[in-house]
C-alpha cells in the first residue's frame, strides 16, 4: 500500500506525467512485491526557482524526488531493488541517474488506516516482509 509522490522541476505532458507515475509504480511492484492494482502515485511539479536542491546555480531541472511512504518490515535488499529500480526505469524516461533522489519514509502498519480499519486488520493481498 505504497503511497508515493513524484517532485519535478520542470513540466511534463500528460503522457510524460503518466509514464513517470508508471516508472515507480512499476519499480514497487518489482522490488516490493505489492500488487499491480496497489497503485497510489501522484506528481507536482513546480517551477525550477520553487525547487532548490543543493546550493550550486545551474542545477539540472530534470532533479526529480520520489517520496515513498510505506508500511515497515522491506529487508534492505528489497529497498536496494528499489532504488535500483526506480532511478533504472526513470533513466530510460531521460532523468539521469545522478538527477534522482528517493526518500522511504517507513511506519508501522497499524499507523495506517482506511475505511474506518487500520490497515493490520485488513486482508492487504500481499506480504510486508520481502
Amino acid at each position: 500500500m505504497p503511497s508515493s509522490l513524484i517532485e519535478v522541476r520542470r513540466e511534463y505532458t500528460d503522457a510524460q506525467e503518466v509514464a513517470l507515475m508508471d516508472a515507480v509504480h512499476d519499480a514497487l511492484v518489482a522490488a516490493f512485491k505489492i500488487p499491480v492494482e496497489d497503485r497510489n502515485v501522484r506528481v507536482l511539479t513546480y517551477r525550477p526557482h520553487e525547487m532548490v536542491h543543493g546550493t550550486d546555480p545551474g542545477v539540472a531541472v530534470s532533479y526529480t524526488r520520489v517520496t515513498i511512504d510505506c508500511f515497515s518490515g522491506r529487508s534492505l535488499d528489497a529497498k536496494r531493488a528499489l532504488y535500483r529500480e526506480v532511478t533504472h526505469r526513470l533513466g530510460a524516461l531521460g532523468v539521469p541517474p545522478h538527477n534522482v533522489s528517493i526518500l522511504l519514509r517507513e511506519s508501522p502498519i497499524e499507523n495506517w488506516a482506511w475505511g474506518g480499519k487500520a490497515a493490520c486488520d485488513h486482508d492487504l493481498g500481499f506480504t510486508v516482509e520481502v
